[in-house]
């Protein structure tokens, strides 16, 4: 190969990375500044293809998408003096690129720690001005719409951030205090229970005396309605057999005494004494009577 040929050869490589070097892509879910020899000369750089000085300008990418940053547990006091043990994480995102290199130079892990720093010490001030009973359930909305306004007005102005959410994943009472506050639980409960069976009690006894004076009663309507049906039953009864009697009394003195018969005689075992000419044989010597 001739010396110009070489040459050719190698000027075509040098343009090729040349331009290689010269051209660059921004993605939709990137944010991008150009730097030249260290300063910034393009603080937002749309998606896209670009072209830059090779050498001269360096290009720096950061995630422009929503990041999540999950915050350590932290102890925070109440208005109350009550310590609690709050878990939340952050949802954030780049607002301004040029503010955000200028304050973290582009390294994610130095955002994260000043973004969480800041979301502490806002929320230790949230919870500092509520009860216990506000932030876990009254107002915890509120210190959240709170927390996120607050936020955003430092952190878009000191780190190109903006806050899309921030949420409490879990609060709780540091361990030496949630047994006794559990115990106190427990006895509240128990006292509840105990006014409970009370009071069961005392309906059940007023429902059970109420279900007794009910039944004496209706035992004895039973009772007088059932002698007023055996009242009249006997008076029909003795109406029956005096009519019977008025229409043929001999023949009613004939059938009584055949029932007397059958009723003394019914069993081998008895022995009666009684004279020949007793009334009881009236009908056993004469089938008509007479004595």
């Amino acid at each position: 190969m001739s010396g110009k040929s070489l040459f050719t050869v190698i000027l075509a490589g040098f343009i090729v990375l040349v331009a290689s070097k010269s051209v660059y892509i921004v993605k939709e879910t990137e944010r991008a500044v150009k730097l030249q020899f260290g300063e910034i000369v393009e603080p937002d750089i749309k998606p896209g293809w670009h072209v830059k000085i090779p050498f001269v300008n360096t290009i720096r990418k950061f995630d422009g998408r929503v990041l999540t940053l999950d915050g350590r547990p932290q102890a925070f006091l109440t208005i109350e003096k009550k310590r609690l043990i709050v878990d939340a994480f952050i949802k954030w995102k780049i607002n301004s690129v040029e503010t955000y290199y200028t304050a973290t130079s582009g390294d994610e892990f130095r955002a994260a720690d000043l973004l969480s720093t800041r979301v502490e010490n806002e929320l230790r001030n949230q919870f500092g001005a509520r009860t216990l009973n506000e932030v876990v359930s009254g107002e915890r909305e509120q210190v959240m719409t709170d927390a996120i306004k607050r936020l955003n007005q430092v952190a878009e102005s000191e780190l190109g951030i903006r806050i899309v959410d921030v949420r409490v994943k879990r609060v709780e009472l540091p361990p030496e205090v949630s047994n006794s506050v559990y115990e106190r639980m427990r006895t509240e409960r128990e006292r509840e229970a105990r006014e409970l069976r009370s009071r069961g009690f005392e309906l059940a006894e007023g429902i059970r005396a109420d279900a007794d004076r009910q039944k004496t009663v209706i035992v004895a309507e039973a009772y007088r309605e059932a002698e007023g049906l055996r009242g009249e039953g006997d008076a029909q009864a003795a109406a029956i057999y005096a009519d019977a009697y008025s229409r043929d009394s001999e023949f009613y003195s004939f059938t009584r005494s055949l029932r007397a018969y059958t009723e003394s005689f019914g069993n081998g075992g008895d022995v009666m004494l009684l004279k020949p000419d007793s009334e009881f044989f009236r009908y056993l010597s004469n089938s008509k009577g007479d004595q």
